[in-house]
């Protein structure tokens, strides 16, 4: 390759000079160029310095869009960097860093686009730890955040109330995988997630359980609100009574990432707090926020609530606990014993499970009364202690215990048929009518669990029981003659139970 050489008649300088008669040429020419060079640089320069978006211009709008829970997160991001399509913050630690990542991106994006019309590409790093210094101020920072788990939360959560102090068997298991799942992501695994049973048999105890779980997690800084439906109620008609309703709704909508109601059936025929609760509902929903509600009904039965309300309610999981079968009780015997410090005898724990069938509350009171007699006694726990202290519990129930023979018993006698005959696979409709019904009673009144029910029929499967039970339930107000009988059949258990 050959360079062909172009030969100047002047040199550099007169071109200005001599051409242009302007003595200010040669520096008009550098200085230009000074110009034209920083342009350059300017150009070349764009992807690394060049910020077209001001962030604290960003911040402050993020600030008029958000509650202060909210913008509490974003205060300390700093913008570092940015390129056509990206903008690099700065975080002040990898925990910040990974919860704005995993919540807050996209806010931060639109935000962008809403004051500069451009799409771009939000990216979030955290500080580095090359000094003590910066090392120290990041655990301080996560120190501090530590301490204020205590503010992300309204409401009472009971420290006793945890995973590990809830038993498992089979008339709850279900609820606590599904709750423990909850816990683990909040948002993702299931939403809403629905516990309903009877009183006394671990619901309150799962969803405080749930927010313990969240609030002492190290990976999840969420604000949890856990408040009974009579408080949320209360809370409704003070807000009321003292226009701040605007600040209840900002503290419920905007204000948690995890909403835990225990006895969501209290609000029934309230309609100010249905209303609200509705609203709240679907804002969480919608911005993917966690929701775990508890009742003493399922949402089908709950005929009190509004139609929109329990639509909602099945939306995500719906879960159940049954009474706990006698190995359980036992279990939750041994457990409450072992934590009261207390050695328990085998033969003493079976007894207070026999004849304390109803629900765990109770179960665990029998034995409280138990171990105080024991030391205001200064005796040692016996099975002759515990039949003293319980003569007149286990009396009482004797003269109004009714047993599932009993209810097949009168069931069959009101329809004309042998008992056999319920407990046969026969399924002809003048006996599968009478068996459902017989279940669905047994079920109703001995609070006896789905397995220990289908035992009592031959040995059948639970899920037959719970398929009998949901079907007389459903017919139940719609079906004239079945409901009129179910009621008859109820007068008289209950005058059996009554003595």
């Amino acid at each position: 390759m050959t360079t062909k050489r172009t030969h100047l008649k002047n040199d550099l300088r007169t071109l200005f000079s001599e051409s242009t008669n302007d003595d200010r040429g040669l520096e008009f020419f550098i200085s230009n160029s000074e110009v034209l060079q920083s342009i350059s640089t300017q150009s070349l320069d764009t992807g690394d310095s060049t910020i077209k978006v001001d962030w604290q211009e960003v911040l402050k709008k993020i600030e008029k869009k958000s509650n202060p829970q909210v913008f509490f997160w974003f205060a300390p991001l700093k913008a570092i960097s940015e390129t056509e399509n990206s903008l690099v913050l700065k975080a002040n630690n990898e925990f910040d860093r990974d919860w704005i990542q995993n919540h807050y991106l996209e806010f931060i994006a639109d935000t962008v686009k809403e004051i500069y019309g451009i799409d771009i590409e939000v990216k979030i790093v955290a500080q580095e730890n090359g000094s003590a210094e910066r090392k120290t101020a990041n655990q301080q920072t996560t120190a501090s955040r530590k301490e204020t788990k205590s503010a992300l939360f309204t409401g009472f959560i009971s420290p006793n109330y945890t995973f590990d102090r809830f038993i498992v068997g089979p008339s709850n298991q279900f609820a606590h995988a599904a709750s423990t799942a909850v816990a683990r992501k909040p948002g993702e695994a299931y939403n809403p997630l629905f516990i309903y049973g009877g009183v006394g048999l671990g619901k309150t105890h799962l969803i405080n359980a749930i927010g313990n779980e969240i609030i002492k997690s190290t990976s999840n800084m969420a604000r949890v609100c856990c408040i009974s439906a009579e408080h949320f109620t209360n809370q409704v008609i003070n807000s009321i009574k003292s226009n701040k309703m605007e600040e209840f709704r900002n503290r419920y909508r905007f204000g948690c990432d995890v909403l835990l109601i225990d006895d969501i059936q209290f609000i029934a025929g309230k309609e100010s707090t249905q209303e609200e609760f509705f609203h709240t509902f679907n804002t969480l929903y919608e911005s993917k926020k966690q929701i775990v509600l508890t009742s003493d009904k399922s949402p089908k039965d709950m005929s009190y609530l509004e139609e929109r309300l329990r639509s909602r309610f099945e939306w995500g999981l719906i879960t159940d606990i049954q009474p706990p079968e006698t190995e359980t009780r036992i279990a939750i015997i041994k457990n409450k014993a072992e934590s009261e410090g207390v050695v328990l005898p085998n033969e003493v724990g079976l007894y207070i499970a026999k004849n304390t069938t109803s629900n765990i509350r109770e179960l665990e009171g029998t034995l409280t009364n138990i171990i105080a007699h024991a030391k205001l006694l200064n005796a040692e726990i016996s099975l002759d202690l515990t039949k003293e202290v319980l003569k007149n519990i286990v009396k009482s129930q004797d003269n109004r215990f009714v047993t599932i023979e009993g209810i097949q018993k009168e069931v069959a006698n009101f329809y004309g048929m042998r008992v056999q005959d319920l407990k046969s696979d026969r399924k002809q409709k003048n006996i599968a009518v009478p068996r459902q019904v017989t279940m669905y009673l047994a079920r109703r009144y001995t609070g006896a669990s789905y397995p220990e029910i289908g035992e009592k029929f031959g040995g059948k499967d639970h899920s037959t029981v719970i398929h009998a039970v949901k079907k007389i339930e459903k017919l139940l107000g719609n079906d004239p003659s079945l409901t009129k009988t179910v009621d008859a059949l109820s007068r008289k258990i209950e005058s059996l139970m009554s003595g």
